[in-house]
């Protein structure tokens, strides 16, 4: 199974990035209401991220004077959804960056993030967008390596989140190829 979520993993498309990233041991599986919780969680997260990624690509191309207030109101809305941000978590309450690749199947971080002599994780990814709210991701510890890197495979993410994941690694990866492009030219 390890093997194949390895392949799995590596036969999609990965969001790569250096993000705030902290990892803790799991003692025990996770009980199905735990596990509800938590992919209901995660679901408001992405859904989250998708709105605040939909706010930043949005280009207003109506310049009626009702579409311009509404930019307005956006606008501050984002500025107070920043301030609340760093109000809840700050700067210095975030895990250390680290260089982290993930997809719906599972991640590939640095194997010192791992605690010692667990089996199983839960993966904590604040994004910048919006730091207080992690994705909380159960993994198991897989022997794949790759240098300092190690490989677990998510567990009990659940098809919706599953789906939302890779929606947000396909919406990373477009932005990087459209900023190559962009810079190449």
């Amino acid at each position: 199974m390890r093997d194949e979520s390895w392949q799995a993993f590596s036969e999609r498309v990965d969001y790569e990035d250096r993000l705030h990233v902290d990892c803790m041991a799991l003692s025990e599986p996770m009980h199905e209401a735990e596990a509800t919780a938590l992919r209901e969680r995660n679901l408001n997260v992405l859904t989250t991220l998708t709105a605040f990624d939909e706010r930043r690509s949005d280009a207003i191309e109506d310049e009626t004077p009702l579409m311009q207030e509404l930019a307005r109101i956006d606008s501050k809305l984002n500025v107070l959804m920043a301030v609340v941000d760093r109000l809840l978590l700050p700067e210095v309450n975030l895990p250390a960056r680290q260089p982290i690749r993930f997809n719906a199947v599972g991640a590939l971080l640095p194997g010192a993030l791992l605690p010692p002599g667990a089996a199983s994780i839960l993966l904590r990814i604040h994004f910048d967008a919006c730091r207080a709210l992690p994705l909380e991701l159960p993994a198991n510890i897989t022997a794949h390596r790759i240098d300092d890197m190690a490989f677990v495979a998510f567990e009990t993410v659940g098809e919706s989140v599953g789906e939302g994941l890779e929606r947000l690694v396909f919406r990373h990866h477009r932005r990087k190829v459209a900023g190559a492009r962009q810079s190449a030219q």
